[in-house]
């Protein structure tokens, strides 16, 4: 515990420095920032008649096991002393100690602001190849003319651009930049795509239809939430009471859809819910084996609202995913930070509240 509180006070002090030398399109592990609003970023460098067709998509191998600790000493303004023994303290394994040499531990509550301190600067390598003319001026003219964008959510990331040869040609640029903190790009999950074959980032997949972005949810994520509620409902939940059954799956789907229900997914609501019905009638049918379907209908599923076949208890009711409305999400101008900028996020906090609340 004494480490932890070390390290959280450690992490406060470091905050604002990283805040301010932070990459204005990094949104992983920032105050003020989630995944949706890397998502609405991507929306936006994409979703023109003019924008750029070729996309890298950019993982890196094992990012916190990996980082270069001469790197972090020499590049992290903090107490090199403490940082030391915050990054060489090991770990304790059946009773053994391993130290380590590379690396932040994840879960660390300054691990976070190491990857992201150690991976900012990615976007001024890119500007400073791409957006500039010359005379050494940032413009929009080039940025428009090479299509070159960065959107970055912790150590996930793509890059758009005007050609497959210029995005191969981003990849060794990426490569270089990673070199020199110990990184390197995972050679099996990092791609370069076309935007009308589509691409998965961040649980959304994002494809052009007939010159249309279509963000919707990808179907990694639907597969692994049909997954936890089929375990949930035939494994975990056999002898579960009705009520606790659906106290837990309101959990699972209100977290779920409270993260996609910005983007396309009236339809991917829609399927699970059908298959819900379906693992809930395979419940049903396990605690009750020799009734009948009409009787095993009418003692789970009641009227509610006027509404009929609604899976309920008198304290709980399952949630209807084809009820959920689906909200955009707000741009958040990355130029603001929640330190300089407090006024803007409370202004944007309260919006966010009322559109959930909706």
């Amino acid at each position: 515990m004494y480490d932890r509180a070390m390290q959280t006070l450690y992490a406060l002090a470091l905050e604002p420095i990283a805040e301010t030398n932070a990459d204005t399109i990094s949104f992983g592990f920032r105050r003020g920032r989630s995944a949706k609003d890397a998502c609405e970023q991507v929306f936006c460098v994409l979703a023109r008649d003019c924008s750029p067709k070729w996309i890298l998509e950019g993982d890196i191998k094992g990012c916190f096991d990996n980082i270069n600790h001469d790197w972090l000493q020499s590049n992290i303004p903090m107490d090199k002393r403490i940082m030391k023994q915050f990054l060489k303290s090991g770990f304790i394994y059946r009773g053994e100690l391993f130290p380590t040499e590379t690396g932040s531990p994840q879960g660390g509550a300054i691990s976070s602001l190491y990857a992201n301190m150690t991976l900012d600067g990615l976007q001024k390598v890119i500007q400073d190849k791409y957006h500039r003319n010359s005379r050494g001026r940032i413009t929009n003219h080039y940025r428009a003319k090479t299509k070159v964008n960065l959107v970055r959510y912790a150590d996930d990331f793509i890059i758009t651009a005007n050609s497959k040869e210029t995005a191969e040609e981003l990849k060794k640029v990426v490569s270089s930049f990673l070199e020199t903190r110990g990184l390197m790009l995972s050679e099996e999950k990092t791609m370069i795509t076309h935007i009308d074959d589509g691409f998965d980032f961040l649980g959304w997949s994002f494809r052009k239809f007939k010159g249309k972005l279509i963000v919707k949810p990808s179907k990694d994520s639907i597969k692994s939430l049909i997954r936890k509620c089929s375990i949930i409902i035939l494994k975990e939940g056999k002898a579960s009471t009705q009520s606790e059954l659906i106290r837990r799956l309101n959990l699972v789907l209100k977290g779920w859809t409270n993260y996609h229900k910005h983007a396309v997914a009236s339809h991917a609501f829609s399927y699970i819910n059908n298959i819900l019905y379906l693992l809930l009638q395979r419940w049903v049918k396990h605690r009750h084996p020799n009734k009948n379907q009409w009787w095993r209908l009418h003692r789970y599923w009641h009227v509610k609202d006027g509404k009929p076949w609604v899976f309920m208890t008198d304290d709980y009711t399952l949630i209807n995913l084809r009820k959920i409305k689906i909200i955009r999400h707000p741009k958040l101008q990355i130029s603001k930070t929640p330190l300089l900028d407090r006024h803007y996020y409370l202004k944007r906090r309260i919006k966010l509240r009322m559109l959930n609340a909706a």
